[in-house]
């Protein structure tokens, strides 16, 4: 999706500063877009009479619009222009941005997180390719782990952020203000892309694969809306059988996935670069990461505010340890990685197991008594160790792959890390909601889905190992 195509330009040591910050800047706003909404749920949910099934919807249709189309909004940038296609994906951004602050119904906001989804799936291709045609040698290595650490901060910072608006609810606009701060955002970096940003394309660009990525977002949909609605329809038929028809759709999407690699065209999921083993276990990697992370971020948001009776803010605040333990780890990760490498994300995973049995044992112990403190110590541990994971693994698993396949296999790992963040708010998100209809309370749910994720990362632990040996 990247580095895999050569640029049409001799590509240059190093960018300007105010050129690799756009850059940087802009590939903040996919992920901000994604976490930022978490804290607001339950103001959504009251201000548009939305329901539980509705509210995650909101978190997994941005995803599955992002995973659907990012390897193929990567491929139009290398055939028609990156700055072309990055500009036109900061627009359409602010434009859904705008649509979702003054949506009137949960509908509209539904229809308008597709589009800024879509918009948004134009945006960190390009960030990337632009990153690895325009830097070589250590500037490209450093605007990579620059990269990096955006989307790792992002992450929590985007809750907090959320918190802050929703709290303060600047001109009364409550929810509503965290989507005029993205197009606001959005707006900026266009300007400032548009300045800044030399335009590059590939020298030899491959046909986008629109029937492999419709028949991706067929699957998605067929299995994460079941996932999402069925608990509150208490599982109709329809849930059942759209889930059943998961199998016969993964089937013909990997069989035209061969056969179009077979016809020497670019599928949107190359069977070849799967074959490698590291790639392989790299997918199980981000399976278990991303879709424990997304949950996660799903359900503290609901428990803390729903169950706990915190503000948007407190719940905002409460994620600012995690934040810190991810900044630690950008600090001091590059380093570490250089000399530890994949033993580095196997600490990652214990240590994030290690997070989740102190947020249970507090859950249980001080439910619903909890504050931003009593949180700090979990919390913190969490996000050191989750950071131990998160801003090595692309790195790690694609270092393993033959050089001439590693844009398209991070492109894969990027496909499925909007896959299973959307996936976890839908999975991870039903069980916990399951939970706390029961007697085990918001407080209990919130504590069984922590020791169901820490059983996760402790099995993700053995299998990262296996990516040390040949």
């Amino acid at each position: 999706m990247t580095d895999q195509l050569t640029a049409t330009r001799t590509p240059a040591a190093s960018l300007a500063p105010a050129a690799l910050t756009s850059l940087l800047f802009g590939s903040l706003l996919p992920m901000l877009s994604f976490f930022m909404i978490n804290v607001s749920l339950p103001a959504i949910g009251a201000d548009l009479h939305a329901s539980a099934g509705e509210l995650q919807l909101i978190v997994g249709a941005y995803g599955i619009a992002v995973a659907t189309l990012l390897v193929v909004a990567g491929r139009l940038g290398d055939g028609y222009g990156r700055r072309r296609l990055l500009l036109g994906g900061l627009a359409g951004f602010v434009v859904a941005s705008v649509i979702c602050a003054f949506a009137p119904s949960v509908w509209v906001l539904l229809i308008a997180r597709v589009i800024q989804g879509a918009s948004a799936a134009a945006v960190t291709p390009q960030v990337l390719a632009s990153i690895t045609s325009l830097m070589t040698g250590e500037h490209r290595a450093r605007g990579m782990a620059l990269f990096g650490v955006a989307n790792g901060i992002s992450a929590a910072l985007g809750q907090i952020l959320g918190g802050v608006l929703v709290d303060a609810n600047p001109f009364g606009l409550g929810w509503r203000s965290i989507f005029v701060v993205l197009a606001l955002g959005g707006l900026l970096a266009l300007i400032a892309i548009a300045a800044s940003v030399p335009d590059t394309k590939a020298a030899a660009a491959h046909r986008v694969d629109l029937v492999g990525a419709a028949l991706l977002a067929v699957t998605l949909v067929l299995l994460l809306l079941p996932l999402t609605e069925g608990r509150a329809l208490h599982w109709p038929l329809w849930t059942w059988l759209s889930l059943a028809a998961v199998v016969p759709a993964v089937g013909l999407l990997a069989w035209h996935q061969r056969r179009t690699e077979r016809a020497g065209h670019a599928p949107l999921i190359p069977p070849s670069v799967l074959q490698h083993r590291a790639m392989r276990i790299g997918l199980l990697m981000a399976v278990g990461f991303f879709t424990s992370f997304g949950g996660f971020m799903f359900v503290f948001a609901l428990a803390t505010q729903a169950g706990a009776h915190m503000t948007a803010l407190e719940g905002g605040l409460s994620l600012l340890p995690l934040a810190i333990g991810f900044l630690i780890t950008c600090i001091w990760g590059p380093a570490l990685q250089r000399r530890y490498g994949v033993a580095m994300v196997v600490w990652g995973w214990t240590i994030q197991a290690g997070g989740y049995v102190l947020l249970a044992a507090a859950a249980l112990a001080l439910w619903p008594d909890v504050t931003v403190l009593k949180l700090a110590l979990p919390m913190l541990v969490i996000g050191f160790g989750g950071g131990l994971v998160m801003i090595p693994l692309i790195g790690v698993v694609v270092s393993q792959v033959p050089p001439a396949q590693a844009g398209l296999g991070s492109g894969i790992l990027l496909t499925s890390q909007q896959t299973c963040l959307a996936l976890g708010a839908a999975t991870v998100g039903t069980a916990f909601l399951a939970l706390a209809n029961t007697p085990w309370g918001h407080g209990g749910a919130l504590a069984g889905t922590a020791l169901a994720l820490a059983a996760v990362a402790i099995l993700m632990a053995p299998i990262t190992n296996q990516l040390r040996r040949p």
